[in-house]
C-alpha cells in the first residue's frame, strides 16, 4: 500500500524503513526542507539514525500538499504539541477522507486530548478511520531490522488488520487491538515513569529501586487508563508493560536520558536547551497530573515527577516522599 509518513524524526524515519521493508511505497514528509533534500540525494537522514540507509521505495518531501495527496493513509509521527497544527495544514489539501495512524506518544496539554480526539476534531467527516501504533520500539533498533513487536489499535477492525498485514515483516510483527484509548494512554503515560527511572540511574541507585518504580508505575498508569476507558489487558501487554520496561531500562530512551541528567543535578531548562530531541514525558507529566486530579486517581510517581519538573522539587526529596507515604495494600 501507499503510506504518507508525516514527520522525519527518528521514529518517523524508522517507520519509513519498516514500511518500506514490508513492501509499501512510502512518502516521508520532513518539516525541514534540507532534511528532505538530503534523504532524496543520499537515502540518509542527516539528523537521525545516522548510517541507516533508506530503501528506494522511500521518497522524501517537504511539500505538505504532496504528502496530503500521496495516499489515503497518513501516518502521523510528530510531537504531540505540533500534532494539531500539522494535521490542520494537511487537512487543507485533502480531497477525500483519509485514515490516520498515530505514532505520537503524548497528551495535548491545553485540552488533555489524545491524538485520536484531535484527529476527529480537526478532520471531522474527512477522517475515515483512526489507528494508533505503539509498543517497545526504539527507532534505531526498528530501523536496523532488530526483531520487534508492537500493537496497532483501531475501532475499525478492517483498518487494523489491513495495517497489520501491510506493516508486518520477518523483523517487525504487529498485533491488532480495538483498545485505542488504552494503547494511546499506555504509550503516553509510560514516558513520565521513564523520566523517573532515569533519575534513579543518575543518582546511582540500584536495580531494587528501579524494579519497584517500574512495577508501581505500571500500577498507577493502569488505574488511570482503566478510569478513562482503557482495558486491563492492554496495560499488561506490549503497549503497556512492554513499552514501559523498554523505556525505563534502555539507554536509547530519550525520556530516561532526561531523567539521568536530572538525577545528576542538571536543571531542566539547561537540559532542554542542549537537547536535540523531544522527550514527550516532560509535557505529558503535566497532562497526566491534571487527568489524575480530575478523575481522583492517586498517581504518586506521576505527581512527584510533575513537582520535580515544574515546581523545582529536589529528586531526593521526591523519593523520600514516595517512600514515606502512608502504608497501604498493594492493590489499592
Amino acid at each position: 500500500m501507499k503510506i504518507s509518513i508525516i514527520g522525519a524524526g527518528a521514529f518517523g524515519t524508522a517507520m519509513a524503513a519498516v514500511a518500506a521493508r514490508a513492501g509499501n511505497e512510502v512518502l516521508l514528509w520532513a518539516h525541514d526542507p534540507a532534511v528532505a533534500e538530503a534523504i532524496r540525494e543520499t537515502g540518509l537522514n542527516p539528523n537521525y539514525l545516522a548510517g541507516v540507509k533508506l530503501a528506494e521505495n522511500v521518497r522524501a518531501t517537504n511539500d505538505v500538499a504532496e504528502a496530503a495527496t500521496f495516499s489515503d493513509t497518513l501516518f502521523m509521527v510528530v510531537p504531540s504539541h505540533h500534532y494539531r497544527e500539522v494535521l490542520g495544514n494537511l487537512a487543507t489539501h485533502l480531497t477525500n477522507p483519509v485514515s490516520v495512524i498515530s505514532g505520537t506518544k503524548g497528551i495535548e496539554n491545553e485540552t488533555l486530548e489524545r491524538m485520536s480526539q484531535i484527529s476527529s476534531h480537526v478532520l471531522g467527516e474527512r477522517l475515515h478511520a483512526f489507528a494508533v501504533l505503539s509498543g517497545p520500539t526504539f527507532a534505531l533498533e526498528c530501523a536496523r531490522a532488530d526483531p520487534s513487536a508492537a500493537v496497532i489499535a483501531s475501532k475499525n477492525l478492517e483498518l487494523a488488520q489491513q495495517l497489520q498485514q501491510a506493516m508486518s515483516s520477518s523483523t517487525f510483527r504487529l498485533y491488532h487491538s480495538s483498545d485505542v484509548i488504552g494503547v494511546e494512554l499506555a504509550g503516553s503515560l509510560k514516558n513520565v515513569v521513564a523520566i523517573a527511572s532515569g533519575v534513579l540511574e543518575g543518582l546511582g541507585l540500584g536495580a531494587n529501586t528501579n524494579a519497584a518504580l517500574i512495577t508501581r508505575g505500571l500500577h498507577e498508569i493502569t488505574k488511570l487508563g482503566i478510569a478513562l476507558g482503557g482495558r486491563l489487558e492492554t496495560f499488561a501487554g506490549l503497549a503497556g508493560m512492554g513499552d514501559l520496561v523498554l523505556t525505563c531500562t534502555g539507554a536509547l530512551s530519550r525520556n530516561r536520558t532526561v531523567g539521568v541528567l536530572l538525577g545528576q543535578g542538571r536543571k531542566l531548562e539547561d537540559i532542554l536547551r542542549d537537547a536535540k530531541f523531544v522527550a514527550e514525558g516532560i509535557k505529558t507529566s503535566k497532562s497526566a497530573k491534571q487527568l489524575a486530579d480530575q478523575h481522583q486517581i492517586d498517581m504518586p510517581i506521576t505527581s512527584e515527577m510533575y513537582r520535580v519538573l515544574y515546581e523545582d522539587e529536589s529528586v531526593r526529596g521526591s523519593i523520600e516522599k514516595l517512600m514515606t507515604r502512608a502504608l497501604k495494600a498493594e492493590a489499592a
